[in-house]
């Protein structure tokens, strides 16, 4: 088990150096006031003057012009090459939820590798916020305040199943694989109720919904998936 770095009792901005602004860096703060660095993201927080708690990494993609603006207590180097640094910072802040800014669009391969740290870490809960789209790994059960015509996309990263209530297409009975169906541009016929078997689905929904599903996905009582073994 790792230590964590970081403690908030509420929900945490975890900043990335992708493909974001920053205005989408203070939208996020509004609801995730903490303001932690993934590496390289240090750079966008400065821009937008958040005060950085930590900036977590392995200091690979960071200027040292970056880091000499960040009180040295802060800096958190992880040296290992084995994750990436948006897991070395995901598993190390214990909070509700962390919100992700900055790792979604660019680069494939780091977006992939951000959606692989999702559903490895279940018990980390996380949205991640896009330019049109907010993704997370489905909770055990959700309710979405959706309006009809919305399109709710569902990507399993593993076999899954699961029930829905307010889809035009329902997903019961229906069996989720990356190789075999998955469940791209589904539409709200309005509210929607969601649950799955196992923390193996990725939940695509509007970026209007990032104050909703902060409130769902927050509190100490809302459904949430166990550790995965091992």
């Amino acid at each position: 088990m790792t230590d964590p770095i970081v403690h908030s009792e509420t929900p945490v901005t975890l900043v990335g150096a992708g493909d974001a602004t920053p205005e989408d860096l203070q939208n996020s703060l509004t609801l995730a006031p903490t303001c932690v660095a993934a590496d390289g993201g240090a750079a966008l927080c400065l821009s937008a003057r958040a005060e950085i708690a930590a900036v977590i990494g392995d200091f690979d993609s960071i200027s040292a012009e970056t880091l000499a603006q960040i009180p040295p207590e802060r800096h958190f180097e992880i040296t290992e090459q084995v994750s990436t640094d948006f897991e070395k910072a995901l598993i190390r802040i214990a909070a509700p939820l962390v919100l992700g800014v900055g790792f979604l669009g660019g680069r494939i391969d780091h977006q992939l590798a951000v959606f692989h740290a999702l559903s490895a870490f279940p018990e980390r809960r996380c949205l991640l916020l896009g330019h049109e789209e907010v993704v997370c790994l489905a909770p055990p059960r959700i309710e979405l305040p959706m309006q009809p015509g919305e399109r709710v996309s569902l990507f399993p990263m593993a076999a899954v199943t699961g029930h829905s209530e307010g889809l035009h297409w329902p997903i019961e009975g229906l069996d989720f694989a990356p190789a075999s169906r998955i469940g791209t541009s589904n539409r709200a016929l309005g509210p929607v109720s969601l649950s799955f078997g196992s923390p193996d689905m990725l939940l695509i929904l509007p970026r209007r919904l990032m104050p909703a599903l902060v409130a769902r996905l927050s509190p100490p009582d809302a459904a949430r998936w166990p550790a995965r073994a091992g």
